[in-house]
């Protein structure tokens, strides 16, 4: 595994990430979740994986979320995906990208196409949750939170196993990025992995993000005993074989 890297953004702020630089046009670019890091499995793995097929490869961690600076309660998706245009414009101007987006780094990975459109030239969703705050969160909490969340500004709660203290602002920012609302005419090829089991995020969310890509090469991956994260062994090979194949076809 390579060294991390920091990109500095300003005096006081940082983005920790990890590339693979390569000769070619083309690089795989990762998003990872919701409260995520570069030491999981996967940004592991499609490393290990770029590194050995000579494939470039960017990942970072935005702010608030591994050993990036800042706190996780302050950042929204709004500024996530700001931390990931400036590192994509400082670290890979210019290349194609194959755009790999785990959970929220698929509503990070959608919101890039106004910036990146001509860049980008696929898209891998592994359980994409766009929208996820209202739709998954928001819609879900009682009246009594509700009203909590928005006088205190923060609330704890368990969701899929994890504890998440959410800020009113993430709510609210998040209604500026809506997705489903687009329609997306972009000629890419699009893959979406989901666990049949997922119990995160309903594989309904694929289907809607598949129906916004009027003109894209679609395909939808349901994997049977398959969780939200689809971290196994068996499952980051099945990942894996999705990019490969991409690869194959836009490779010159």
């Amino acid at each position: 595994m390579s060294k991390f890297k920091y990109l500095k953004i300003s005096k006081n702020k940082k983005i920790r990430y990890l590339l693979n630089a390569a000769y070619g046009d083309i690089y795989v670019l990762f998003l990872h979740g919701f409260k995520s890091d570069l030491e999981g499995d996967k940004p592991k793995t499609l490393f290990k994986f770029c590194k050995k097929n000579k494939i470039g490869f960017l990942a970072l961690e935005y702010s608030g979320h591994g050993k990036s600076y800042g706190k996780f309660e302050d950042g929204n998706i709004t500024n996530w995906t700001e931390d990931t245009k400036k590192i994509i414009k400082r670290k890979i101007n210019n290349k194609k990208l194959i755009v790999v987006g785990s959970s929220m780094g698929g509503w990070i990975a959608l919101n890039l196409f106004k910036m990146f459109k001509k860049n980008i030239l696929a898209f891998i969703g592994i359980a994409p949750a766009p929208e996820f705050l209202d739709r998954l969160m928001w819609n879900k909490f009682t009246n009594k939170v509700k009203k909590h969340l928005i006088k205190d500004k923060f609330h704890k709660f368990n969701h899929g196993g994890y504890e998440y203290n959410i800020s009113y602002n993430l709510i609210r920012d998040g209604r500026k990025n809506k997705i489903f609302n687009k329609k997306f005419n972009n000629k890419i090829f699009i893959t979406i992995l989901h666990g049949q089991k997922d119990d995160v995020v309903p594989v309904s969310i694929s289907r809607k993000i598949l129906k916004i890509f009027t003109k894209a090469k679609k395909k939808l991956v349901i994997i049977k005993q398959g969780d939200h994260s689809l971290s196994s062994k068996r499952n980051l090979k099945r990942i894996i074989n999705e990019i490969s194949i991409i690869y194959k076809k836009l490779k010159p």
